[in-house]
């Protein structure tokens, strides 16, 4: 089976020629030119591994990066980008990248660092239980599948829930902006999205009531935060 590659950069030229490159190589290949769209391609097209370019339209790299570890937390993740001071590389770690390259690049040497990297991930899978779930407090985040868990409950969460979850998941104890998460969840932050947003984070706390360490807050004229304590 062809691995699934993920693939999201908005320079058309270099786009088409690293997704032909490839293709060619045999990968399977979703490219996308900016980072308002990959939560909803995720539910469709789950990845083997991900490219990302740091600067991109409506969400950046380093933003997106985090979004999609939220949700598939040991997914190999290579930046692409022209930034190489330290304080880029170790900001691209933080967020959950597991390797950086700086352009230009030769399409060998991306080859090789993705095989690189989908190696380790099968070592990953092979030594390693569950990395699937996520602890908050009492409870157990299952992304993958729609799950809430605590003692002998099971809550099953929409798919909204799951996505909102896992991006205020991946950034605990920081401030997501509001505008991000908008664009991240649904790719615009139309009235009527937000709206909606704010419906999933009253529910989302609802879930969340029977501990009081994990809570979300809403930081006014800023976004969100879920704090643990």
């Amino acid at each position: 089976m062809k691995k699934r590659i993920l693939y999201i950069e908005d320079e058309e030229f270099l786009g088409k020629i690293v997704r032909d490159t490839l293709e060619k190589e045999g990968y399977d290949v979703n490219w996308l030119k900016d980072g308002g769209s990959v939560m909803q391609m995720l539910k469709e097209y789950t990845p083997d591994i991900c490219i990302v370019d740091i600067m991109l339209p409506l969400v950046d790299g380093y933003t997106l990066a985090r979004n999609i570890k939220g949700l598939y937390p040991v997914m190999p993740l290579i930046f692409l980008t022209a930034k190489s001071e330290t304080g880029d590389v170790l900001k691209g770690f933080n967020s959950g990248g597991t390797d950086y390259i700086k352009k230009p690049f030769s399409l060998e040497e991306l080859i090789v660092r993705i095989e690189n990297q989908l190696q380790i991930l099968n070592g990953k899978r092979e030594n390693e239980p569950d990395n699937s779930e996520i602890k908050l407090g009492i409870y157990i985040f299952f992304p993958g599948k729609y799950e809430l868990h605590t003692g002998n409950r099971k809550l099953k969460l929409s798919n909204r829930d799951t996505e909102i979850l896992s991006i205020l998941a991946a950034n605990k104890n920081s401030v997501v902006d509001r505008k991000d998460l908008l664009m991240t969840v649904w790719g615009d932050d139309s009235f009527f999205n937000s709206r909606n947003l704010d419906v999933y984070i009253r529910k989302l706390r609802k879930y969340l009531a029977d501990d009081p360490s994990v809570q979300i807050k809403t930081l006014k004229g800023r976004g969100y935060t879920l704090l643990e304590e």
